[in-house]
């Protein structure tokens, strides 16, 4: 069985790609055909962890819960980490490779594309349908020769394209026309229909702009115009997603609560990764999530949340000089809620020490915040795994929680140990019996830190946790699976399905 294809290409980053896949992975799964997404290269921090321990994007993966089945390394055999300094990490087919350079990348480029090639063929041959995606823009001349992510995909795979733009940006029509103009016939050929994504307003607005959008560009027809969805609750690709000014106002649900909402101040590291783990905390009414980057933005709120980071050493040196990290140390000694996950975990500790050079020179030592116990060394394996726990907290908002199960997923490379042997850790990952303990909380059960991923996906501890700090529960709780039907309704009513239907199976 080889399975059919269809390809989600954008006119820039953003478009919209990633949650449009997620969207069509829905709707075809639950028209009964086995679906599973494919992106032969992403470049993202914000990545997530395979059954079997491999290393992907963290949208991919929402992909396949969407399309119903295990995310596989096959769906994403090629993630590029960022690590600033125009250097990457590249993780092959779920593993740490190798370090990149911007002027080295064409080379390495040709050496990928027979692992992506073949991780293709492998998930066709185990589905009925292979809904790809692309990356940035198809139309990038100067970059084309190493293109392994978007036409050269969708050719070797004789795959019809949907081209989404992105019209709350402005200039959609020139952006798909200008796409169009900037590919080679063979290429052209292949784009079958246009979507137009995150309009806001009355469609009839666009008059016969879509009509002479096709008379204009090779006669490739419109197949949907989506009005803009907020608060979709479907994790993002990158970074990028954060740019939206909203997010430093603060944004969460437009349901109805009971009092002020709860704010919840994230600092957005430089390298901040799987910032998607806030998005249940977003979903939940009555919570203002913020994240915030200057310390004039900060102001006084319930929590302070540090994320994930690729860089920690950097971000660490980041949060000094921009004095955020002496204004977060100030909240905490007035009694703030302090949350570090992975990479803000190892921040709020005593000492990180880094003695092969992982991150930063050989042996280069950092003191941390100093708000929790702990001291991290970083080593060179990375370790990726999906882990059950169960919480350990004896004090503080979780105290009622203790031997509650958790999930999570851990994805680092430092080791992290208390200075307080004394101290009560934050969960044990694995049986009560046999495995081993994670993360720190203080004395009070205030400040404390983990290096699982998803945390706040365990309805339990987010909503035990916003209660400590004044929220007031409305019977209302996430649910990716109905964020994820939401999303597939939300694309459905407004995409011409027969068309899409006729342009997937032919």
């Amino acid at each position: 069985m080889t399975a059919k294809t269809v390809m989600i290409l954008g006119t820039h980053s953003n478009a919209g790609k990633s949650i449009l896949v997620t969207a069509l992975c829905r709707i075809f799964a639950r028209e009964g055909y086995q679906v599973a997404p494919f992106k032969a290269q992403n470049m993202a921090l914000n990545a997530g962890v395979t059954p079997e321990g491999h290393e992907i994007g963290r949208a991919t993966i929402a992909q396949a819960e969407a399309a119903g089945v295990p995310p596989h390394v096959d769906m994403n055999p090629v993630l590029l980490k960022p690590e600033g300094h125009r250097r990457s990490q590249v993780v092959l087919n779920g593993r740490a490779y190798t370090h990149i350079e911007a002027d080295n990348w064409l080379s390495m480029k040709q050496l990928l594309w027979p692992h992506i090639t073949a991780a293709l063929d492998r998930l066709r041959s185990r589905n009925d349908l292979v809904i790809m995606e692309g990356a940035g823009s198809p139309a990038e001349i100067n970059l084309k020769e190493g293109d392994v992510v978007n036409m050269r995909v969708a050719q070797y795979a004789h795959s019809p394209v949907l081209l989404v733009g992105d019209i709350d940006r402005g200039g959609v029509f020139a952006a798909l026309a200008g796409t169009m103009l900037l590919l080679e016939p063979d290429e052209r050929a292949l784009i079958k229909a246009f979507v137009i994504n995150k309009f806001r307003g009355d469609v009839s607005l666009l008059g016969d702009g879509l009509q002479m959008l096709q008379e204009r560009a090779y006669n490739t027809p419109t197949l949907g115009v989506i009005p803009y969805l907020p608060n979709i609750g479907v994790a993002a690709e990158d970074s990028v997603a954060l740019d939206d000014p909203r997010l430093k106002q603060g944004h969460g649900t437009d349901l109805a609560q009971a009092g002020p909402p709860v704010d919840i101040a994230v600092i957005r590291l430089p390298h901040t990764s799987n910032f998607d783990d806030f998005d249940p905390l977003t979903a939940e009414p009555g919570v203002q999530l913020r994240y915030v980057a200057r310390v004039d933005e900060l102001g006084s709120p319930a929590a302070v949340i540090l994320p994930g980071s690729k860089m920690t050493l950097d971000d660490l040196a980041w949060l000094r000089e921009s004095g955020l990290a002496g204004h977060i140390t100030a909240l905490a000694d007035q009694q703030t809620a302090v949350v570090g996950i992975c990479g803000g975990y190892q921040l709020l500790g005593e000492s990180l020490f880094d003695p092969a050079g992982i991150e930063a020179e050989p042996g280069t030592r950092a003191a941390g915040l100093g708000l929790l116990p702990v001291e991290t060394i970083f080593v060179g394996d990375k370790h990726t795994v999906q882990v059950q726990a169960t919480l350990q907290a004896g004090v503080g908002p979780l105290a009622g929680l203790r031997g509650t199960p958790i999930r999570g997923y851990e994805i680092h490379m430092g080791r992290s140990e208390p200075t307080d042997p004394t101290g009560g850790s934050f969960c044990r990952i694995g049986s009560p019996a046999e495995g081993h303990p994670d993360g720190v909380m203080t004395a009070e059960g205030r400040i404390w830190g983990t290096y699982l991923h998803g945390i706040f996906d365990n309805d339990a501890l987010r909503h035990a946790w916003l209660r400590s700090l004044g929220w007031q529960e409305t019977g209302q709780s996430f649910d990716r699976e109905v964020a994820y039907n939401r999303l597939a309704d939300h694309v459905q009513a407004h995409l011409d399905m027969e068309m899409l239907r006729r342009i997937v199976w032919g």
